[in-house]
């Protein structure tokens, strides 16, 4: 009889033939979809390098961050980023695109940085990134732009940087950026392009964060002194966009002389006749009363060509010839500004642009406006009034405070004993004689029941003081009444030294 074959080798056995034809494996899961010639990480998905020619059809959804720079890629077809709803970053420099279907980016409303740079563009239309809502840096540098739509960033409300550097613009629709300035606009660099004017009255229109980050270097401007000291003021207000790139500010001098350019920031004193100093650049103040008319003039000293004023008002808002539509505020031919009622909102510095249309001229003044309301009627007093009051009372208090503080301390406050009466032989009480008697001349006597004081002759005084004679029959010299007498005769002659006695 065969022996027993225990149960778990059959087990173990049949599982070893299952695995060999393949009938058996791991629970395998789905795989993770990352094209071959990518490289994939937890979210980053990195194309870069692959010369290829159009995207890769299987993206994984969960990367955030896209690289397909240098490649060969030539366009984008419509909700192509529709597999990537996390997308944030797409990086699509060094390629040859050379415009964008209309929606070429929808799907990708939480993009927020954007590299076009180094493709083969030619404009920049409205429909490009109007999808992009949440975009915040948009670069398109290196590219072959001519023309930039004046709606290709309306709706990018969150826009924050613009790189259009070295491309082919003549022109920009810088009122296409003024709304974005007074939200989060903050860099735009036109920089290196072949801009040939710079309409400097739109510029003072915009906020002023756009001009810090507000790149025009290396332009061939044509020079006009509205540009000269529009810079020179940036300038002096430390703004990156001109001191970072002083030397790099170019203007031609010549249309006819395509390289008759100069650093004209550098070299300032080609532009003496408008250059403006430190004092004549500070606002002029103007202070005004609520619902005062006031007239407002552009003295630049222009001659009879001038054709265009314009002022700036405190809210960057232009203001020309005739004013607005309610006449509250007016612009005259020769440059003046009227306000028929002034308000607090009419505070500000307003900025006056002359221009000359034959030569493209311009001077620029600035006027603060400061709208008060007036003083109520109990601030009429004079100031000595005022002073002399002040003087009466601090004198009066003074006075209280030397003769009216009542006594602090009850000891002191206690009235003086009364005086003793007098006694009977005090010198005040005694009889003053001075012509002796002339029963005796050496011996001078008195009445035979009363102690008699005479007084010593004054020229008989020692020291200026007076000196007593007493009666032979007056008690001993050293009795106390006399030596109370001797003390009494002491205090009088100090009160009367200063004053002889004259017989």
């Amino acid at each position: 009889m065969a022996p027993r074959v225990p149960a778990e080798p059959l087990w173990l056995l049949l599982l070893l033939q299952l695995c060999a034809h393949g009938r058996f494996g791991r629970a395998s899961l789905p795989p993770r979809s990352c094209p071959a010639a990518c490289i994939c990480t937890s979210d980053l998905l990195s194309c870069s390098r692959q010369t290829l020619q159009r995207v890769p059809g299987a993206l994984p959804p969960t990367a955030t961050t896209l690289d397909l720079s240098h490649n060969a890629l030539t366009q984008l077809h419509d909700r192509w980023l529709a597999a990537l709803p996390h997308l944030e970053a797409l990086h699509m420099s060094h390629n040859q695109i050379r415009d964008l279907s209309p929606r070429a980016f929808h799907n990708a409303s939480y993009l927020r940085h954007l590299d076009m740079s180094s493709n083969h563009l030619h404009a920049v239309e409205t429909h490009y990134f109007e999808a992009l809502v949440s975009l915040e840096e948009l670069l398109l540098y290196n590219n072959r732009i001519a023309r930039v739509d004046e709606n290709a960033f309306v709706k990018l409300s969150g826009l924050r940087k613009v790189y259009l550097s070295w491309n082919n613009l003549t022109t920009f629709p810088f009122r296409s950026v003024q709304g974005l300035g007074n939200y989060s606009l903050r860099t735009l660099d036109l920089s290196s392009n072949s801009l040939s004017s710079i309409p400097v009255e739109e510029l003072a229109s915009l906020p002023e964060n756009i001009g810090n980050g507000l790149y025009l270097h290396n332009n061939p401007v044509r020079c006009s002194c509205p540009l000269y000291l529009m810079l020179q003021r940036w300038k002096q207000r430390g703004f990156s966009s001109v001191k970072d790139f002083f030397e790099e500010h170019t203007c031609k001098v010549s249309d006819t002389v395509p390289r008759s350019l100069i650093k004209f920031l550098k070299y300032s004193h080609m532009f003496e006749n408008c250059s403006a100093g430190p004092e004549d650049m500070r606002p002029v103040p103007f202070p005004v009363t609520v619902g005062q008319a006031l007239l407002l003039t552009c003295n630049t000293s222009l001659p009879d060509v001038v054709t265009t004023y314009m002022w700036i008002s405190p809210h960057h808002e232009p203001i020309k010839h005739p004013g607005n539509s309610n006449r509250s505020v007016e612009v005259y031919r020769n440059g003046s500004l009227k306000i028929a009622a002034a308000r607090p909102w009419h505070s500000g510095v307003y900025v006056c642009l002359a221009i000359s249309s034959p030569h493209n001229f311009s001077r620029m003044c600035e006027v603060n406006v400061t709208v008060h309301y007036p003083k109520p009627d109990g601030e009429t007093f004079s100031t000595g009034l005022t002073t002399l009051l002040g003087c009466i009372v601090s004198l009066l208090l003074v006075l209280i405070y030397l003769y009216l503080t009542p006594c602090r301390c009850l000891p002191c406050c206690k009235k003086p004993a009364p005086l003793s009466p007098p006694q009977e032989c005090s010198a005040q009480s005694s009889i003053l004689s001075t012509t002796p008697p002339a029963t005796d001349g050496t011996s001078r006597k008195a009445s035979a029941n009363k102690h008699v004081v005479f007084l010593e002759p004054i020229r008989e005084a020692q020291n200026g003081k007076v000196r007593l004679a007493l009666g032979k029959d007056f008690p001993d010299p050293k009795h106390p009444k006399v030596l109370q007498l001797k003390s009494d005769s002491e205090s009088i002659s100090s009160v009367f030294s200063d004053t002889p006695i004259v017989s």
